[in-house]
């Protein structure tokens, strides 16, 4: 089953939309973007999340923040997971006490066996930690967010190889076309579920039955 993960969320009437819709994932952005959310935010969206469910991952985005801030954050809100999209290095990965899902950004052009090196590299120095890969489209000037695709197939052998979820423009009309194509172990989405820069609860139904659908045509 392809893990689904609704990234983005900023308040608990979405939030919990996207766990009645069957999201494994909700992802609360900390950082400085258009959906960033306080502490006092994150606190109460957990709250009512994990109240209405026992088995949702809540996770919390951070872009090169100190690591010993991160780590404070993510036990001050009860996160399960934190999310590094920025340029944090392995060696920094290691000092966070919460399971990791590291963004690595792909660039135009890339060679698949580089990415599955850069993850063969990540697998060895976090092999005592929980961790997983996002695979999220380069951008010189955001760290995620974008709504811009990347070459799904340079992540092929990767997602043979690795957990791997996939992000970077997905909607409902596309997402059955990446699983089909690879097959990774999950997917994300953020402005793909949007109307104006907005959660849409329809979209983000619209997503994960897709998504869904797919599985069972696998």
């Amino acid at each position: 089953m392809t893990r689904v993960k609704i990234c983005g969320i900023r308040n608990k009437t979405h939030a919990l939309a996207a766990v009645e819709a069957g999201a494994d994932f909700i992802g609360l952005v900390l950082a400085p973007s258009p959906r960033q959310v306080n502490l006092a935010q994150v606190q109460k969206i957990v709250t009512a999340v994990k109240e209405y469910s026992k088995t949702i991952q809540v996770v919390g985005v951070f872009v090169n923040m100190p690591a010993a801030v991160v780590n404070k954050s993510a036990h001050y809100c009860n996160l399960d997971w934190v999310q590094l999209s920025g340029d944090e290095p392995w060696d920094y990965c290691q000092q966070i006490e919460k399971p990791i899902i590291k963004v690595i950004r792909i660039k135009p052009g890339q060679e698949p066996q580089q990415i599955c090196d850069c993850l063969a590299n990540g697998a060895k120095l976090l092999s005592s930690q929980q961790h997983l890969y996002l695979l999220d489209p380069h951008d010189k000037e955001k760290y995620g967010g974008t709504g811009a695709v990347f070459d799904w197939s340079l992540a092929k052998q990767a997602a043979k190889q690795y957990q791997v979820i996939i992000a970077g423009g997905l909607t409902p009309e596309n997402v059955t076309e990446v699983i089909k194509m690879i097959a990774p172990w999950g997917v994300d989405v953020s402005s793909g579920v949007e109307v104006n820069g907005t959660k849409d609860t329809g979209k983000i139904r619209a997503f994960i039955e897709a998504v869904r659908r797919a599985d069972e045509k696998r």
